[in-house]
């Protein structure tokens, strides 16, 4: 790879590639904040079903994992940039397209549009992030980056809540801020990283980075199962233990409020850190001993709520530890095929994660709520340790 942003000898932070980078991964986080209760609420008040509404909102995930393998062809092919440029414009319109479509059926082409876009986009922002970043200040920049993300998740609820679902407002505020990601991005253009084409064997499938990096995959695939299947289910879990709907609502927003306050923190930690594969596996723990402490902690709320601001803040940096890991170990095509695979592991955390924490539920009734995500963070620590035990694994991960 050839990026001008950053070398090994280079610890300076290059602001403008990273500033363009968090931009387009910040619309990301808006437009799925924003979009996915206006979608529903939309779809419902036009007397559609919920089965139908969630069969459409699935067809979101199923966009995402066929786009995820196209992330790098594309950018070798038209650049990073461009190709950036190209999602930006595809995203805003066909979000836009959902308020002029009046038939149901035409919502499904739409909804893998907009989500092929924003997965091109998260993939291809993370890259750049990744290899804007000075290797010693990798963690604090991606720390920043999470933060964003997590803002940008809050910030869409938040306009939604301002503007409401009737009448074309709030698709065209929508439109408005992601086309104004595309200015950071154009003006960063001549510091965005080039990925060479490499040879045959080189560009083979980049499923094979899962097993290639398995600390990082497993990282953000447990995230992905953790964060979703919690807070779907959560809700009934917190109803079950005799928490009100605003109570246990207030309990989800201090994880919320612990992904945003700690991701910089822990970042910066990760930088001083020779194997990162270390914290990830003290996140893993800190995440299996706080799912244990719940059931004996909820009977008083404030208890509840610090715990949770910490197990949140702790829990969502396997993700960002997990891609500074990865950028750790890999650089230029390789890299952003390790986005790709890293993305596309994020995907299937959130396709099992609420399947088993609910089958979990039916089974085991409330008590199955926090046994399901506890299975998931000690076969992650199962996989760290098998990676970093001498004996037990090789040191590929």
């Amino acid at each position: 790879m050839h990026s001008p942003s950053a070398s090994p000898q280079d610890d300076r932070l290059h602001w403008l590639p990273i500033i363009a980078a968090v931009s387009s991964i910040s619309v990301v986080g808006i437009a799925i904040g924003l979009g996915m209760p206006l979608l529903s609420v939309i779809l419902e008040s036009r007397g559609i079903s919920a089965t139908m509404i969630g069969l459409n909102t699935a067809v979101a995930g199923i966009a995402s994992i066929v786009a995820a393998p196209l992330a790098t062809p594309l950018a070798v092919r038209y650049g990073v940039v461009w190709t950036m440029l190209g999602m930006i414009a595809l995203g805003a319109f066909a979000f836009i397209g959902f308020h002029f479509a009046t038939a149901f059926w035409m919502w499904f082409p739409l909804r893998v549009a907009l989500h092929v876009a924003l997965t091109v986009l998260f993939i291809l922002s993370e890259f750049w992030i990744s290899a804007s970043a000075p290797p010693s200040r990798r963690g604090f920049v991606l720390g920043i980056y999470a933060t964003v993300l997590s803002l940008g998740f809050a910030g869409g609820p938040w306009i939604f809540a301002q503007v409401g679902s009737q009448g074309f407002l709030p698709f065209g505020i929508t439109f408005c801020l992601v086309a104004l990601a595309a200015i950071p991005v154009l003006a960063a253009w001549r510091e965005s990283p080039r990925i060479s084409t490499g040879s045959e064997e080189e560009t083979t499938g980049f499923l094979r980075f899962i097993w290639l990096v398995p600390t990082a995959t497993a990282a953000v695939l447990v995230f992905g199962a953790v964060e979703t299947g919690g807070f779907a289910l959560f809700p009934v879990y917190g109803a079950r233990i005799g928490y009100s709907e605003a109570d246990a609502a207030l309990l989800l927003s201090m994880i919320g409020l612990g992904n945003v306050m700690l991701q910089i923190p822990i970042g910066m930690l990760s930088d001083r850190i020779g194997d990162r594969r270390h914290l990830l596996l003290a996140c893993a723990v800190v995440g299996l001993a706080g799912t244990l402490l719940m059931p004996h902690l909820s009977a008083n709320w404030h208890v509840m709520a610090g715990l949770l601001f910490i197990w949140g803040g702790v829990v969502a940096a396997l993700y960002t530890i997990g891609l500074a890991h990865l950028g750790s170990r890999l650089s230029g095509r390789d890299l952003a095929s390790a986005n790709a695979a890293f993305v596309l592991c994020y995907g299937l955390g959130m396709v099992l994660g609420p399947q088993a924490i609910g089958i979990g539920m039916d089974v085991f009734g409330t008590d199955g709520f926090g046994w399901s995500l506890s299975l998931f963070f000690a076969f992650y620590i199962a996989v760290v340790i098998c990676r970093t035990v001498p004996g037990i694994g090789r040191h590929l991960g």
